[in-house]
């Protein structure tokens, strides 16, 4: 059921039967500068589990402290990025709470809501969010490892469903940055190393979200993070300080484009430039955020993108995040005030500051001269637009709790998401058919990793390896533990395990015929494993039942690799960061996997 909030008179923009340039331009000629200045925001906000918004009377209770009504109505904000998980209920009350507020302002304008991955089964608060109640599915990387144009637009048409029910309307990916360094954090939630493979994927992903025209039953793409992402130097994260650079020591430059090409092709409504700035490669070397080089000059005037484009979080200002202190990502712009990074922002041609709630820095650009107001109103026309197409004026303001109990987590959207998490397994060594494994008695086995319950509805579990005919060793990609709380879930740094922790598996390895199912978040370099295992399998999110379904021949795995596994961290490191499938003798090449 589809419901809206009752007029209060009858403004010209209020009119559904009128068309939407004219509602747009009867709005923007009613708004004063700060309250264009507010649309110019999307900040992150967080939610009471129970469905309540988060006020400044609340304090710290979620751990991202808020006012949500000062927001709102003081500030003028519409645009949110909703943080943390709770039941379908209560994300569509709290919603309807918040649209109810806007309803008060003076104009009415409703609230936009996004959200980042929330599918799968990664939590980093600062790229995805844990399935919860919406039907679980494999990472972007685990579809692209299908290879299935098909599967891509089933999973974003079941993802839209789900978040229109509770009134997501903006969703912060697809990803679709080329997984070309082997060390950069960000690989899970890109469609792999292939410019190719990721630019077909990416037009189906478009069409489930948005369908053929966005509209009332669409859902925007936020398309990130132009040019392309993947060529970090050294593999570090660019939210960071010693992850400001990108490199192209390949001359690849253009070919990290080609995704991005084929997205403004498909009619993605929105843009994200990344944090990064790139040195040598013919660019201003400022992070993308204000880069008129590449905002204006490729993404407008070379690719005709006339969508809205808004900034990877955090560039104007410093901030706290989990209670440490983060430098604001004004990479190359350091030196400038927050106010000088704003007007160049600007000028680089972004309508929309990511992360950011600070619209009087624009109030005071604009009274100071240094910005034409005409500037502020052709980014605003592009941000009302959307909300206008998207139905957010008229009768997909509100949405019903109701019918989110009844849409997120639909026993058929979970059965879809659990077959894509089968589908997407890659067998990439099999010794001697030791899968499947033969059903003929419950075998004994011996687990790390797995859970004892599911465990038990395969085998009988036992204590020590020595006991079992068979080990499963449930593994992840290695990672460097970075000592701050937020950079430590981006996991970065090497991809072989500490000899200690090699030396563990490689003794079950050798007690017991092993499998070893590993999930990918980047690629792992594991060539003692490979080479000791009865059978290595890669997930790149799975549950345990998908992946011993798997190894017992419930089920038939498809998956290939999305990108190659490097032999050592030497191969790793002689590698350059923008050229696809570069190191040295790989364990296993792009493409690798085995049928069963």
């Amino acid at each position: 059921m589809r419901t809206a909030l009752p007029r209060l008179d009858s403004r010209p923009y209020e009119d559904p039967s009128r068309p939407v340039a004219e509602r747009v331009g009867d709005l923007l000629a009613r708004m004063t500068l700060e309250e264009k200045a507010g649309l110019l925001f999307h900040t992150v906000i967080p939610m009471h589990p129970d469905g309540r918004p988060v006020e400044a009377a609340d304090g710290d209770v979620t751990g991202f402290p808020a006012d949500t009504t000062g927001l709102i109505r003081d500030q003028g904000l519409t645009h949110f990025n909703l943080v943390g998980t709770a039941g379908p209920r209560q994300l569509a009350q709290w919603h309807n709470a918040v649209q109810e507020i806007a309803a008060s302002t003076r104009l009415g304008i409703p609230v936009t809501v996004s959200t980042d991955p929330r599918h799968s089964f990664t939590l980093n608060v600062g790229a995805s969010l844990p399935a919860g109640a919406f039907s679980a599915w494999p990472e972007a990387i685990g579809l692209a490892a299908v290879r299935d144009p098909e599967l891509v637009h089933r999973f974003a048409d079941i993802a839209r469903q789900e978040y229109l029910a509770v009134g997501l309307r903006v969703a912060l990916h697809p990803q679709i940055d080329l997984a070309t360094e082997p060390r950069w954090s960000r690989q899970m939630g890109t469609f792999g190393a292939d410019a190719a493979l990721t630019a077909e994927l990416v037009r189906a992903y478009i069409r489930g979200f948005q369908g053929e025209k966005l509209g009332p039953d669409s859902v925007a793409t936020m398309v990130k993070h132009f040019p392309g992402g993947g060529p970090q130097k050294d593999g570090e994260d660019p939210h960071f300080p010693h992850g400001k650079d990108q490199v192209y020591p390949g001359g690849m430059r253009d070919l990290h484009l080609e995704p991005f090409r084929a997205a403004v092709a498909a009619g993605c409504a929105q843009m994200m430039p990344y944090y990064g700035r790139p040195l040598g490669a013919g660019w201003e070397e400022v992070g993308f955020g204000f880069n008129r080089d590449v905002v204006t000059g490729l993404l407008r005037d070379q690719l005709d993108f006339g969508g809205i484009v808004c900034t990877d979080w955090g560039l104007l200002t410093d901030d706290e995040i989990f209670g440490e202190p983060h430098q604001a990502r004004a990479w190359g712009v350091e030196h400038l005030t927050v106010a000088e990074r704003a007007a160049k922002a600007l000028d680089a041609g972004v309508d929309q500051f990511g992360g950011e709630e600070c619209p009087e820095v624009i109030v005071e650009l604009v009274r100071s001269g240094r910005v034409d107001e005409r500037r502020i109103d052709d980014s605003v026309r592009r941000l009302l637009r959307e909300k206008f197409v998207l139905g957010l004026f008229d009768d997909r303001r509100l949405v019903d709790p109701d019918a989110a109990e009844e849409i997120v987590g639909a026993d058929e959207f979970r059965t879809a998401g659990a077959a894509a998490q089968r589908r997407s397994l890659t067998v990439l060594a099999n010794r001697d058919r030791a899968l499947p494994v033969a059903r003929t008695r419950p075998p004994r086995l011996y687990t790390e990793g797995l859970d004892h319950e599911v465990v038990s509805r395969y085998g009988r579990p036992t204590a020590t390896p020595a006991e079992a005919d068979l080990a499963l060793l449930r593994l992840f990609t290695p990672y460097e533990h970075r000592p701050n709380r937020f950079e430590s879930m981006f996991h970065s740094g090497r991809l072989d395990f500490p000899e200690d922790e090699l030396a563990a598996i490689l003794h079950v390895l050798d007690t017991v015929p092993t499998i070893v199912l590993i999930n990918l978040e980047r690629p792992a370099v594991i060539p003692e494993i490979a080479e000791r295992a009865a059978a290595l399998v890669a997930d790149y999110g799975a549950s345990d039942d998908a992946l011993l379904d798997v190894v017992f021949g419930r089920a038939r795995p498809e998956g290939r690799l999305p990108f190659e596994l490097p032999r050592s961290m030497a191969a790793v490191q002689a590698s350059r960061t923008d050229v696809p499938h570069d190191t040295a003798d790989p364990v296993f090449p792009y493409g690798a996997g085995r049928a069963l």
